[in-house]
């Protein structure tokens, strides 16, 4: 069929044609942010789950509708190698920016730009990694402590002062939270604590993987009181089944029975995945219905991609150590597994292999679902190191 209309999107973030399923969980979040601004109590919402479930495009899609409702928000996405001060500091200055322009904007967007001001100040001798400049005299004694908790929780307040005197609010969306530093974490949530407490209009909507669950737990004993933690899965069959479909009904291309139940088996129901299957089945089909005929050459032109590009990328991020022990995970199945069957599979005690397992988790690889299990956080990953490394190396 013509690839120039072929609607499937399985990009990284990218919206699929068809939402299916996540209504629920948007309309949650709009819940909470909504109460925020009215002054309310809700929790921080930090969605977890897997690699490739669509986490990020919820992240976006509820950042679009607050932002339609009025609501301020900062978008950020943490890489492993920066700190949380060097990606706030320039988000921020655009943000509160934008604020002191608005129209009647009060004094408090000008006061959080000054205490910004001196938190980068400061943040650029603790933090080398800060480069945004402010061109502003800070707001002396305010954020500028250099202890990054107390400064921090200074701004975050002040700039939720601002919020309240525009009667909005200020909602930061963070994505892969989990590779923010622990301790700068801790800080980030002391701040959210001191806004809640006060009751003020900031609050944190993010995402990540599984273990960010623990993670904040370590950085703040009171985390679970602050957060909620709704869990990004597969979608459910029928959802599954409609973000195949309706694209595709509506340039009027069916799909028949078979060729939905063999996609929806092959793709376990993760939503990137139907996207890669259904841009596959659609560039095979040669007219409507798309077959099971289809279907299955789908799925062996969507793993030949795959191995080529989504699980490569992430392959060729390993040590041999770690090739090792993820192709031992493999040979025992799509897991999760005893941390000991893995070492067992090794040859080797869980204690030598014990530095390799938590540098898998550090990547992103990994994740540990309860005490001494260990699991893959991309879905179908045991196939491709079958498929890559039939054997487990010496």
């Amino acid at each position: 069929m013509d690839p120039r209309k072929n609607p499937y999107t399985p990009g990284a973030g990218t919206p699929p044609p068809e939402l299916a399923g996540r209504d629920a969980l948007i309309e949650r979040a709009s819940i909470a942010l909504d109460r925020i601004r009215a002054g309310l109590f809700a929790k921080s919402l930090v969605l977890v789950g897997l690699r490739g479930v669509g986490k990020t495009v919820l992240l976006n899609q509820i950042r679009l509708a607050a932002e339609s409702r009025g609501i301020v928000s900062v978008r950020l996405e943490a890489p492993e190698d920066r700190s949380l001060p060097a990606l706030l500091a320039p988000a921020l200055r655009g943000t509160l920016l934008k604020l002191d322009r608005m129209e009647a904007a009060g004094a408090g967007a000008k006061r959080a730009l000054r205490a910004l001001a001196g938190f980068i100040s400061i943040m650029k001798v603790k933090f080398g990694d800060v480069e945004v400049g402010l061109d502003m005299e800070p707001e002396r004694g305010v954020a500028d402590t250099g202890d990054l908790e107390t400064d921090l929780a200074d701004l975050l307040e002040i700039v939720g002062e601002a919020a309240q005197e525009r009667k909005t609010a200020f909602v930061l969306f963070v994505d892969e939270l989990q590779y923010i530093h622990e301790d700068q974490l801790a800080a980030l949530i002391t701040a959210l604590h001191r806004c809640a407490q006060r009751q003020l209009p900031v609050t944190l909507v993010g995402a990540g993987l599984p273990q960010l669950v623990g993670q904040t737990g370590r950085a703040k004993s009171y985390a679970e009181r602050l957060f909620e933690f709704p869990e990004v899965g597969r979608l459910e069959a029928d959802a599954a089944r409609q973000a195949l479909a309706v694209p595709a009904e509506r340039l009027h291309v069916q799909y028949e029975d078979a060729a939905l139940d063999s996609i929806l088996e092959d793709t376990q129901g993760y939503p990137y995945f139907l996207q890669e299957w259904g841009k596959h089945a659609w560039a095979v089909a040669d007219q409507s219905p798309i077959m099971a005929t289809d279907a299955h050459m789908a799925t062996s032109n969507a793993l030949a991609e795959l191995d080529a590009s989504f699980f490569r990328v992430r392959f060729d991020r390993l040590t041999p150590a770690e090739k090792r022990y993820l192709r031992a995970m493999a040979e025992l199945g799509p897991g999760p597994h005893r941390s000991g069957d893995v070492a067992d599979t090794l040859g080797k005690s869980v204690t030598s292999v014990g530095p390799t397992r938590a540098g898998l988790i550090a990547k992103g690889m990994i994740y540990s679902p309860a005490h001494g299990d260990t699991a893959f956080t991309v879905p179908l990953f045991d196939g491709f190191m079958k498929r890559t490394m039939p054997t487990i190396p010496g």
